[in-house]
Protein backbone atom coordinates (compact mmCIF):
# COMPACT_ATOMS: atom_id res chain seq x y z
CA UNK A 1 0.00 0.00 0.00
CA UNK A 2 1.31 3.43 -0.63
CA UNK A 3 1.66 5.84 2.31
CA UNK A 4 3.47 8.79 3.10
CA UNK A 5 6.53 9.24 3.22
CA UNK A 6 8.67 10.62 6.23
CA UNK A 7 12.08 11.52 7.10
CA UNK A 8 14.20 12.79 4.77
CA UNK A 9 13.77 12.88 0.81
CA UNK A 10 14.48 9.48 -0.90
CA UNK A 11 16.39 9.45 -4.31
CA UNK A 12 15.84 7.07 -7.39
CA UNK A 13 18.25 7.19 -10.35
CA UNK A 14 17.52 7.16 -14.63
CA UNK A 15 19.12 3.61 -15.10
CA UNK A 16 19.42 3.85 -18.65
CA UNK A 17 19.58 6.40 -21.63
CA UNK A 18 20.81 10.06 -21.94
CA UNK A 19 20.26 11.02 -18.50
CA UNK A 20 21.74 7.82 -16.92
CA UNK A 21 22.65 7.63 -12.98
CA UNK A 22 20.75 11.23 -12.88
CA UNK A 23 19.24 10.96 -9.30
CA UNK A 24 15.48 11.76 -9.04
CA UNK A 25 14.17 13.51 -5.44
CA UNK A 26 11.59 11.39 -3.99
CA UNK A 27 9.67 14.04 -1.97
CA UNK A 28 7.85 13.99 1.19
CA UNK A 29 4.19 13.55 -0.51
CA UNK A 30 1.11 11.91 0.03
CA UNK A 31 0.86 8.61 -2.00
CA UNK A 32 4.19 8.68 -3.71
CA UNK A 33 6.25 5.21 -4.10
CA UNK A 34 8.12 5.71 -6.85
CA UNK A 35 9.08 2.12 -8.87
CA UNK A 36 11.75 0.47 -7.89
CA UNK A 37 14.88 0.45 -10.18
CA UNK A 38 15.21 -3.23 -10.25
CA UNK A 39 11.54 -3.08 -11.49
CA UNK A 40 12.02 -0.23 -14.18
CA UNK A 41 15.46 -2.40 -15.62
CA UNK A 42 13.12 -4.91 -16.25
CA UNK A 43 10.25 -3.05 -17.78
CA UNK A 44 12.10 -0.78 -20.19
CA UNK A 45 14.10 -4.21 -21.15
CA UNK A 46 10.92 -5.62 -22.45
CA UNK A 47 9.79 -2.66 -23.89
CA UNK A 48 13.50 -2.22 -25.73
CA UNK A 49 12.43 -5.79 -26.70
CA UNK A 50 9.21 -5.40 -28.04
CA UNK A 51 8.75 -1.79 -29.46
CA UNK A 52 10.07 -2.63 -33.15
CA UNK A 53 10.16 0.95 -34.38
CA UNK A 54 12.49 2.21 -31.40
CA UNK A 55 12.09 4.65 -28.99
CA UNK A 56 12.04 7.45 -31.46
CA UNK A 57 8.60 6.95 -32.42
CA UNK A 58 7.01 6.44 -28.80
CA UNK A 59 4.99 8.12 -27.49
CA UNK A 60 4.37 7.85 -23.43
CA UNK A 61 1.57 8.99 -20.97
CA UNK A 62 2.37 8.73 -17.28
CA UNK A 63 -0.77 9.05 -15.91
CA UNK A 64 0.59 9.67 -12.34
CA UNK A 65 4.04 10.69 -12.15
CA UNK A 66 5.13 11.19 -8.86
CA UNK A 67 8.70 11.32 -8.70
CA UNK A 68 9.16 11.12 -12.43
CA UNK A 69 11.17 7.73 -12.26
CA UNK A 70 8.96 6.32 -15.41
CA UNK A 71 8.25 9.45 -17.24
CA UNK A 72 12.22 10.70 -17.70
CA UNK A 73 13.09 6.89 -17.98
CA UNK A 74 10.89 6.77 -21.38
CA UNK A 75 12.67 10.48 -21.91
CA UNK A 76 16.30 9.38 -21.06
CA UNK A 77 16.01 6.71 -23.79
CA UNK A 78 14.84 8.53 -26.70
CA UNK A 79 10.78 9.07 -26.36
CA UNK A 80 9.42 11.41 -28.53
CA UNK A 81 7.22 12.66 -26.58
CA UNK A 82 6.28 12.27 -22.69
CA UNK A 83 3.71 13.45 -20.98
CA UNK A 84 3.76 13.25 -17.13
CA UNK A 85 0.35 14.19 -15.01
CA UNK A 86 0.54 14.88 -11.68
CA UNK A 87 -2.33 16.20 -9.17
CA UNK A 88 -0.01 17.33 -6.44
CA UNK A 89 1.26 20.95 -7.08
CA UNK A 90 4.52 20.77 -4.83
CA UNK A 91 5.47 17.40 -6.63
CA UNK A 92 4.70 18.75 -10.23
CA UNK A 93 6.81 21.91 -9.18
CA UNK A 94 10.04 18.87 -8.36
CA UNK A 95 9.17 17.54 -11.51
CA UNK A 96 9.30 21.22 -13.44
CA UNK A 97 12.46 21.71 -11.51
CA UNK A 98 14.30 18.56 -13.08
CA UNK A 99 12.84 18.34 -16.60
CA UNK A 100 13.97 22.21 -16.90
CA UNK A 101 17.57 21.22 -15.31
CA UNK A 102 17.92 18.23 -18.12
CA UNK A 103 16.44 20.61 -20.85
CA UNK A 104 14.00 17.68 -21.98
CA UNK A 105 12.40 19.81 -24.18
CA UNK A 106 9.96 16.52 -25.00
CA UNK A 107 8.31 16.41 -21.77
CA UNK A 108 5.24 17.97 -21.34
CA UNK A 109 3.71 18.19 -17.29
CA UNK A 110 0.18 18.81 -16.62
CA UNK A 111 -1.34 19.09 -13.37
CA UNK A 112 -4.81 17.57 -13.76
CA UNK A 113 -7.05 14.35 -12.20
CA UNK A 114 -5.71 11.37 -14.05
CA UNK A 115 -9.68 9.79 -14.09
CA UNK A 116 -10.94 13.22 -15.29
CA UNK A 117 -7.81 13.46 -17.86
CA UNK A 118 -8.30 9.93 -18.88
CA UNK A 119 -11.67 10.33 -19.78
CA UNK A 120 -11.49 13.16 -22.08
CA UNK A 121 -8.41 13.12 -23.74
CA UNK A 122 -8.72 13.00 -27.50
CA UNK A 123 -4.72 12.26 -28.30
CA UNK A 124 -3.44 8.58 -29.23
CA UNK A 125 -0.30 7.22 -26.66
CA UNK A 126 1.89 4.26 -27.33
CA UNK A 127 2.68 3.59 -23.96
CA UNK A 128 0.45 4.40 -20.94
CA UNK A 129 2.05 4.04 -17.49
CA UNK A 130 -0.44 3.23 -15.21
CA UNK A 131 0.73 3.23 -11.67
CA UNK A 132 -2.01 5.02 -9.06
CA UNK A 133 -1.78 4.53 -5.46
CA UNK A 134 -3.11 1.05 -4.68
CA UNK A 135 -5.19 1.86 -1.55
CA UNK A 136 -7.75 3.55 -4.03
CA UNK A 137 -7.81 0.67 -6.24
CA UNK A 138 -8.71 2.67 -9.77
CA UNK A 139 -7.02 0.38 -12.15
CA UNK A 140 -10.68 -1.02 -12.82
CA UNK A 141 -12.11 2.57 -13.49
CA UNK A 142 -8.51 3.44 -15.12
CA UNK A 143 -8.08 0.64 -17.57
CA UNK A 144 -11.22 1.27 -20.09
CA UNK A 145 -10.54 4.86 -20.30
CA UNK A 146 -7.14 3.85 -21.45
CA UNK A 147 -8.34 2.05 -24.19
CA UNK A 148 -9.73 4.86 -26.59
CA UNK A 149 -6.14 6.88 -25.92
CA UNK A 150 -3.96 3.83 -27.31
CA UNK A 151 -2.38 3.43 -30.53
CA UNK A 152 -2.81 0.62 -32.27
CA UNK A 153 -0.18 -2.14 -31.29
CA UNK A 154 0.53 0.09 -27.86
CA UNK A 155 1.24 -1.16 -24.09
CA UNK A 156 -0.35 -0.45 -20.88
CA UNK A 157 2.16 -0.55 -17.45
CA UNK A 158 0.35 -1.49 -14.55
CA UNK A 159 1.36 -1.97 -10.82
CA UNK A 160 -0.73 -3.23 -8.06
CA UNK A 161 -0.63 -5.85 -5.12
CA UNK A 162 -3.18 -7.88 -6.59
CA UNK A 163 -2.30 -11.21 -8.48
CA UNK A 164 -2.37 -11.03 -12.36
CA UNK A 165 -1.70 -14.16 -13.63
CA UNK A 166 -2.65 -17.01 -11.21
CA UNK A 167 -5.69 -15.61 -10.53
CA UNK A 168 -6.22 -12.78 -12.90
CA UNK A 169 -8.62 -9.72 -11.76
CA UNK A 170 -11.76 -9.03 -13.30
CA UNK A 171 -10.61 -6.06 -14.44
CA UNK A 172 -8.29 -7.62 -17.06
CA UNK A 173 -10.98 -8.51 -19.02
CA UNK A 174 -10.15 -7.63 -23.02
CA UNK A 175 -6.43 -7.16 -22.03
CA UNK A 176 -3.92 -9.66 -22.60
CA UNK A 177 -0.71 -10.08 -20.34
CA UNK A 178 2.27 -9.78 -22.43
CA UNK A 179 4.78 -9.69 -19.83
CA UNK A 180 4.49 -9.58 -15.85
CA UNK A 181 6.74 -10.13 -12.97
CA UNK A 182 6.24 -9.45 -9.27
CA UNK A 183 8.95 -7.57 -6.51
CA UNK A 184 8.16 -8.92 -3.33
CA UNK A 185 4.09 -8.06 -3.03
CA UNK A 186 4.48 -5.62 -6.09
CA UNK A 187 2.88 -7.09 -9.25
CA UNK A 188 4.00 -5.32 -12.36
CA UNK A 189 2.75 -6.13 -16.15
CA UNK A 190 2.95 -4.99 -19.65
CA UNK A 191 -0.74 -5.19 -21.54
CA UNK A 192 -2.51 -5.04 -24.63
CA UNK A 193 -5.66 -4.75 -25.73
CA UNK A 194 -6.98 -8.23 -27.26
CA UNK A 195 -7.96 -6.36 -30.40
CA UNK A 196 -4.92 -4.65 -31.09
CA UNK A 197 -2.07 -7.15 -29.50
CA UNK A 198 0.59 -8.33 -32.04
CA UNK A 199 3.08 -10.20 -30.03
Amino acid sequence: MKKKLTGAPRQVRIIGGLWKRTPLPVLDAEGLRPTPDRVRETVFNWLGFLQKSGWSQIRCLDLFAGSGALGFEAASRGAASVLMVESQSVVLRQLEAIRDKLHADQIRLLRADAMVLAAGMKERFDLIFLDPPYQLQLLPQLLPLCLPLLAPGGFVYVETEQHLEASPPPWLAGWRIVRADHAGAVQYALLQADDNASN
